[in-house]
């Protein structure tokens, strides 16, 4: 019998809160992030966060970044990592056992191709999972690249994700994250809403913020103008 492997190292698709900062007084930031954690205490604790300090290039005053990862794992968020940062800043991340990820703004985006290029490139044929089983509580499902079409319920405490849009053909409950990288024109669809938290491209609500009069009914969340929309199908 071979011996197994003692571990292995891969990439992964995960999910990632990011904490986009505009302000860089620590403050303000205080006083605004406990606004939005007590809307939903229990699903920030311990959520990791990468810290995105890209609109802040520009700021003349400078960000304290120990105070603010201070501040983030008072109010029990873990932060993981920085993005966009200085060079000191980096340091100082470093320094706290975060990680630095890429600035996005060095990244080619697909506006930066060449009119010759984008002829020549194959339209991609995007996959489509779909989940004809009930998903648990506990349980994560992402559709990579593509639609998640789920043919029954989802519970409370289980967390669906796609690149793109979500349908949900029974009860939506727990999480759902549609254009989880960047997609604003995904959109999710179920039957009868219930979820705790609904996300479209990073832009969410949790549920003590959706509208009343649709609890229970057919529902569509799209963004308009960076604003999430619930509305009945």
């Amino acid at each position: 019998m071979k011996n197994k492997p003692v571990l292995e190292l891969k990439g992964s698709l995960l999910t990632l809160m990011v904490l986009n900062l505009f302000n860089s007084d620590n403050e303000v930031i205080a006083k605004a992030l406990a606004e939005k954690i007590s809307k939903a205490p229990d699903f920030f604790q311990q959520v990791p966060i990468v810290i995105d300090l890209q609109a802040l290039e520009d700021n003349p005053i400078i960000l304290d970044l120990s105070e603010l990862i201070k501040l983030l794992r008072t109010y029990g968020l873990t932060p993981v990592a920085v993005r966009g940062g200085s060079i000191e800043q980096n340091e100082i991340a470093l320094n706290m056992n975060l990680g630095i990820l890429n600035n996005i703004k060095s990244q080619t985006s697909a506006s930066q191709l060449t009119e010759e290029t984008k002829i020549a490139v194959t339209p991609e044929i995007l996959p489509t999972k779909i989940i004809r089983n009930p998903i648990r509580s506990g349980q994560q499902v992402i559709a990579d690249k593509g639609d998640l079409i789920v043919l029954s319920t989802v519970s409370h405490g289980a967390e669906i994700l796609a690149d793109r849009h979500i349908h949900v053909y029974g009860a939506l409950r727990g999480r759902a994250l549609a254009g989880i990288n960047g997609d604003k024109k995904a959109q999710i669809f179920c039957q009868q809403l219930y979820a705790d938290l609904l996300s479209i491209a990073g832009q969410y609500q949790v549920n003590e913020d959706f509208p009343n009069d649709l609890i229970g009914k057919s529902a569509q969340v799209y963004l308009e103008q960076d604003n999430l929309i619930i509305k009945e199908l």
